[in-house]
């Protein structure tokens, strides 16, 4: 069996080996092997980019309900740039007509093409199109009220057929289309093009040589939920923001990649809402801060998973109470379980979601722990027995019972006061989200006042060597990861300051740290000390 040592090291052995193998990959994908033969000038095995005869391009964008090109009178223009140059970057805004067939909740599909100057699209052979939906499906979010004043009978009839209507996914427009087109005079390897890429070329036999013709791509990552629109019934015409920018044949395959990894997300489960939190990763990132934020979150999973390890290590071992603030353990057990009801009510990114989800359960395990708690089934009836403290532990639950009477004074009105404040002045979902949100916001503000007991209990005890350090270091270390993710990710502001406010009680903690350093002499709750297992270590060398 292996010890903990032994494991910890093949975690992050495996972590090392993950981290080089995500390198690899992605230098495999932003470098791509040119053709040898075109070095010397041959032709044989290589396809050749038909930009690079500098044809004189046009680029055209048509609307249409269907999903196929039918005839032209079944698709509308709503864009046409006769002069296009694929080097110059531009946005323009156009209303789109909405048909009926659309209003009704159904689709509107958009086809870009980029042909040849003067001729239509569907005349010209050496076109090139792409086809994007310029509507997507989701259920709208709800109306927020004034839980006081209310609305008056009439209004609650609507709200609650709405609230029935909204259960139900409606149609919403994509208000942005972001095009690409790759620019680079780049001579693939005819044997061995990239699979990635291969899916939007065209290839073209011109005289003894193949040519491939100009990639054009769309950027479904900037769809974001934040530019949709509900579609009503009564609406005919609205605007799309149309923006053009070269791309090179690095970022277009990192990009496609990307594509594929948040379809791939849609497939296994997750919502819309889910997927546009990892594409806001991508888009309002810069690249080379996107390259630090991968290396980053590696770390933070491996931090957010030794940190686990250590710390149900030590609670699985701890028998005594002594030195630990009972109040502190339920507080953080009771502000996790909020904290994790009220993103899930805010409907936050799952990135975030899953790991307060794993450190609640954690924490009411560790309730169970410090209570001494034992769960006893009489048929379908649970039963809960607790132990008895010994005079030690009783010490210590004075001391915290002491810290508590004090700070009660002043947490409890300023909780209260602020949830009648929000009351009166916010506007909620419902009562249950007022009621969250008053303890979620008394958690962030003032959550940090609850650790105050266990600094009360060391202050007393003048002693440190109770706590789980190991377990603290880590989380440590993902506090400051946290800070990074505070920028990137979309989350709650109150969540986001919380990061920053983590900060301030680790310090805290290290400052008695120094001030009560750890007496090695000293009998731990399981009857051993330092120096006696270095005296057992160097009796077995």
């Amino acid at each position: 069996m292996l010890s903990r040592s032994s494991f910890t090291s093949l975690v992050v052995g495996v972590f090392a080996v993950y981290v080089a193998h995500t390198c690899w990959v992605m230098y495999g994908i932003v470098y791509t092997r040119p053709c040898p033969a075109a070095a010397d000038g041959a032709a044989g095995g290589c396809v050749w980019p038909y930009l690079a005869r500098r044809p004189k391009l046009q680029l055209s964008v048509y609307t249409t309900t269907r999903s196929s090109i039918g005839a032209e009178s079944n698709i509308d223009l709503v864009l046409n740039v006769e002069d296009f140059d694929i080097e110059s970057k531009f946005e323009r805004t156009v209303n789109v007509s909405v048909p009926k067939k659309t209003r009704n909740n159904g689709t509107l599909y958009a086809f870009v093409f980029l042909h040849h100057a003067g001729i239509l699209p569907w005349h010209d052979g050496k076109q090139v199109h792409v086809v994007s939906p310029l509507t997507t499906y989701m259920v709208p979010k709800p109306e927020e009220i004034n839980l006081l004043t209310g609305e008056s009978a009439t209004q609650q009839i609507e709200a609650e057929k709405q609230t029935n209507a909204l259960d139900e996914p409606v149609s919403h427009w994509r208000s942005r289309l972001t095009l690409n087109v790759m620019v680079e005079d780049f001579v693939f390897d005819g044997s061995s093009l990239p699979a990635d890429v291969h899916r939007y070329m065209k290839m073209v036999q011109l005289g003894k040589t193949v040519h491939y013709l100009p990639i054009l791509f769309i950027d479904q990552l900037s769809n974001r939920v934040k530019d949709l629109m509900v579609i009503n019934r009564s609406t005919t015409e609205l605007p799309l923001t149309v923006s053009y920018d070269k791309i090179s044949l690095g970022k277009l395959r990192f990009w496609i990649h990307m594509q594929d990894a948040v379809y791939s997300l849609q497939q296994f489960g997750f919502s819309e809402k889910d997927a546009d939190e990892v594409k806001g990763i991508f888009v309002d990132t810069n690249l080379y801060f996107l390259a630090l934020t991968f290396f980053v979150a590696a770390f933070h999973l491996l931090f957010d998973f030794l940190a686990f390890k250590n710390d149900i290590s030590f609670w699985k071992k701890k028998r005594s109470m002594i030195g630990m603030s009972t109040k502190a353990v339920l507080w953080r057990c009771f502000s996790t379980v909020v904290i994790f009801l009220f993103l899930l009510d805010e409907q936050t990114s799952l990135l975030v979601l899953i790991p307060a989800g794993i450190g609640a359960v954690i924490e009411l395990w560790k309730v169970k722990k410090a209570l001494k708690m034992t769960i006893r089934w009489q048929g379908l009836r649970p039963k809960f027995q607790f132990g008895a403290y010994n005079d030690s532990e009783k010490k210590t639950e004075e001391y915290d019972a002491q810290a508590m009477k004090y700070l009660s004074y002043l947490l409890y009105p300023l909780c209260i006061g602020g949830a009648g404040y929000s009351l009166l002045n916010v506007k909620y979902k419902s009562w249950y989200s007022w009621l969250i949100n008053s303890f979620v916001n008394g958690v962030y503000a003032f959550g940090f006042l609850f650790m105050l007991p266990q600094l009360f209990v060391n202050y007393k005890m003048k002693s440190v060597a109770h706590l789980p350090w190991k377990a603290f270091t880590y989380k440590a270390f993902n506090t400051f990861i946290d800070d990074i993710f505070a920028f990137i990710i979309t989350m709650p502001t109150s969540h986001r300051l919380a990061c920053f406010r983590d900060d301030v009680v680790f310090l805290v903690y290290l400052y008695q740290r120094w001030l009560y350093p750890v007496d090695k002499s000293r009998v731990n709750e399981y009857g051993e000390s330092y120096e006696e297992k270095s005296k057992k270590k160097a009796h077995k060398e």
